[in-house]
């Protein structure tokens, strides 16, 4: 599917990138920006699968991050083309699945919880907010130019996976770091 000799073309050097379909765009359209927001949530959940024990949810960021690839393929990809590739609703049903069953050994929420904890806990937070800011990303670009709704469905729970996640592997070092309104102003 994929063959790459060369990495370097040269095609881009005036601002400019090409997608799945063979057109260009500016390399700071709203479509790009979205590429590049997905870009970076896939990055961040390979950092949190480099500080997480194998086995710990570790399986599941990687299928995420293939899901991750599949989805700026997708947003890569303007309009209707024959045999492109999409995020379907499969993928998102596995995604609510993982959440449900990360979730039934989890105690009910009491309080915010602040995006803190050990380092696997921490990095499943940041990637979090980073699939936060990709889905602002592909929502401004939907405003623009339609995009696939699993698309959108996917990264919105994606963010709410990586919650779950990170509570998850919290529950087995300690606990959720819990935001207590007021605590720091003193007596």
């Amino acid at each position: 599917m994929v063959k790459l000799n060369k990495i370097y073309t040269r095609t881009g050097d005036g601002g400019s990138a090409g997608l799945v379909d063979g057109s260009r765009v500016s390399k700071a359209s709203l479509r790009m920006a979205a590429i590049g927001e997905v870009d970076e949530a896939n990055a961040a959940v390979g950092v949190a699968i480099a500080t997480l024990e194998p086995g710990n949810v570790v399986g599941q960021l990687l299928c995420i991050q293939n899901d991750l690839f599949d989805l700026g393929a997708d947003v890569a990809t303007p309009g209707e083309v024959e045999g492109a590739l999409r995020i379907v609703a499969s993928q998102v049903g596995r995604l609510e699945r993982e959440i449900d069953a990360m979730n039934e050994s989890l105690e009910p929420l009491t309080s915010f919880i602040l995006p803190s904890g050990p380092s696997g806990v921490s990095a499943l937070h940041l990637a979090r907010a980073i699939v936060r800011r990709a889905e602002r990303a592909a929502v401004a670009l939907n405003e623009a130019a339609p995009l696939n709704p699993q698309l959108l469905a996917y990264l919105n729970r994606l963010s709410d996976h990586l919650f779950v996640a990170a509570r998850h592997v919290a529950a087995a070092e300690g606990g959720d770091a819990l935001w207590k309104p007021g605590g720091t102003r003193g007596d």
